[in-house]
């Protein structure tokens, strides 16, 4: 089915953006993403102290609505105060559910790269993470983006890299790392500040 086009500045309240998501259109989830987001992260964040789990919490409130927008009825109150009420709830459940599982490390970027190769549906629990990833490649310089989609997206080796690109091994090599080192602090200035890919 086609997704209808949304216009922002017509999809003004809480319910078009509902709307439109119950008959699957990505755009207007990110949209209400962008609405609600730092409150619902915020409150989790408060309840968590743990900012992985805040993230993860707010990713799955807002998955829910996706799934199924009529989880939030408007005749029942605004949509900002069931997310209040829903993050809180989901929260404490993770505190309960974290207490009986070891802490999770996240992984370095290098092993996140892959999030941006794959297309990925917004009900992909990586979903938020590969825009994220996306928008700070774009970030890296030309010559240092193109060597990390070569390399990790497409398999490129380090001397098929520069046969390709007619570039020295050694130059290849540094452009490489520069690249990698570069995403790594934007990625973790991200995830300390709880930042989606617009907010960067």
């Amino acid at each position: 089915m086609t997704q209808p086009d949304v216009n922002i500045t017509t999809a003004t309240t809480d319910e078009d953006l509902l709307a439109y998501i119950a008959v699957q259109n990505q755009d207007a989830l990110m949209a209400l993403y962008q609405r609600h987001s730092a409150m619902v992260y915020g409150l989790a964040m408060r309840v968590l102290q743990n900012q992985t789990l805040a993230e993860e919490v707010t990713q799955d409130i807002f998955m829910k609505l996706w799934r199924k927008p009529s989880r939030w009825d408007p005749a029942l109150g605004k949509l900002s105060s069931w997310l209040l009420t829903t993050t809180r709830n989901a929260a404490i459940d993770r505190i309960r559910y974290e207490q009986r599982r070891p802490e999770r490390v996240a992984p370095p970027v290098e092993e996140m790269t892959h999030l941006a190769s794959a297309e990925r549906g917004v009900d992909d629990p990586l979903w938020l993470d590969s825009q994220l990833l996306g928008q700070l490649l774009t970030r890296l310089p030309d010559e240092q983006r193109q060597l990390i989609e070569l390399s990790f997206f497409q398999g490129y080796t380090h001397s098929e890299l520069a046969e390709r690109l007619d570039m020295p091994l050694g130059t290849v090599k540094t452009r490489l790392r520069a690249g990698l080192k570069r995403l790594r602090t934007l990625w973790h200035a991200a995830e300390e500040r709880g930042l989606s890919e617009d907010e960067l």
